[in-house]
């Protein structure tokens, strides 16, 4: 198996979701700007890797992703910024 730069960016991306999803499960209050600021983080990457190897199930995936993360990013900071 080769892997080029848009493979790599991709499983970066993965794992970013991955170490989210740990985070969330492993402490007692949760960050939510941390915990979507990663997930959109990682949704970002594996666009990009998707952009270079197309999978149109896994995009509507991700742009979803995307958007709800974005959405709480925001919301977490109006929270921060209301406290």
């Amino acid at each position: 198996m080769n892997l080029d730069a848009a493979d790599i960016i991709g499983v970066t991306g993965s794992v970013l979701f991955i170490a989210a999803f740990i985070y969330a499960n492993a402490v007692e209050k949760m960050d939510k700007l941390l915990f979507n600021a990663v997930n959109l983080a990682g949704a970002a990457l594996l666009l990009y890797s998707l952009s270079m190897h197309f999978n149109l199930a896994a995009t509507v995936l991700e742009i979803s992703w995307a958007i709800i993360a974005f959405v709480g990013v925001i919301n977490a900071i109006r929270a921060r910024l209301r406290t």
